[in-house]
């Protein structure tokens, strides 16, 4: 399959964009995929999409290393507690997530054994219901979130935990934003808005590693099946998407931010409600 540069510029910036806003990269991509005629299964749309996720990581890293080296590298105490509060969030992502994928391999995909989640979830009538939970979420953090106090709480332990369970739940589900659930999570628990959002992207940087190595892992699977013929040729292809995502990724950082502190927050959850909507409508007209 050949993919031109406009092509790959157009994911790009649905990727910057939708991986760092609260929206759903998945979702957005598996729909611009369908509707470019691509095959999200393919050795190149694989490598791509491992070089877009590792252009928004670094986005990531640009934009909050101030902010996490004034708040969690000012002090060894603090860098030993931020570590600790990544782990416990980490963990039961890791639990939680891993927990949903293996029960369903087990049921759904019993005597299938070469099938994969992903299988699943790229179908838009899983993808709509999804983006709708997502939706909800959001919408209400971001009304209830005003009845807290200005500063907001800290995190702790047991905080930390509830967020993570969260990122675990969103992992399978293609459509339920990781970032939209984390901080909605970080926001009804109290946490204070900058240290919500701080937190949740920092979980993303450590989860990230991982996702990548398990499309690396896709793609020298399909490769040695014979798919990957051409991939030398679309090598600058991918390195010019990473590029566009990182900087899609900036934009999309500082659109969430100001929202985020405006109060405007709910308003990604009703564009995640339209776009529920516009997602069925599209699996109806047989997408």
């Amino acid at each position: 399959m050949d993919m031109t540069w406009l092509e790959v510029i157009v994911l790009a910036v649905v990727q910057g964009l939708a991986e760092l806003l609260p929206v759903s990269s998945s979702a957005h991509v598996v729909v611009a995929e369908k509707l470019m005629g691509l095959d999200p299964s393919s050795p190149p749309m694989t490598l791509l999409l491992v070089m877009l996720h590792t252009g928004t990581m670094f986005a990531v890293i640009v934009y909050f290393w101030r902010e996490w080296r004034a708040t969690y590298f000012q002090s060894g105490a603090a860098f030993r507690s931020f570590v600790w509060l990544v782990a416990v969030a980490t963990l039961f992502t890791g639990v939680i997530g891993e927990g949903i994928v293996k029960a369903i391999e087990r049921t759904v995909f019993r005597g299938l054994p070469h099938a994969q989640i992903e299988d699943l979830f790229s179908h838009l009538e899983f993808i709509a219901p999804a983006l709708a939970a997502a939706g909800i979420l959001i919408v209400i953090a971001g009304l209830l979130e005003k009845r807290h106090s200005a500063g907001g709480r800290d995190l702790d332990t047991r905080r930390a935990a509830l967020i993570g369970a969260v990122q675990g739940l969103c992992l399978p589900f293609r459509g339920f934003s990781r970032s939209g659930a984390t901080i909605s999570t970080g926001l009804l628990l109290g946490v204070a808005k900058a240290r919500a959002e701080a937190f949740s992207f920092a979980l993303a940087v450590v989860l990230t590693p991982p996702v990548v190595a398990r499309e690396v892992m896709r793609l020298r699977d399909a490769t040695h099946a014979g798919g990957g013929a051409h991939l030398g040729s679309i090598a600058l292809l991918t390195i010019l998407g990473a590029v566009v995502a990182l900087a899609a990724g900036l934009l999309a950082l500082r659109w969430l931010s100001r929202w985020l502190e405006n109060g405007r927050w709910y308003w990604f959850g009703i564009y995640c409600l339209a776009a529920a909507a516009a997602v069925a409508l599209l699996q109806h007209a047989g997408y």
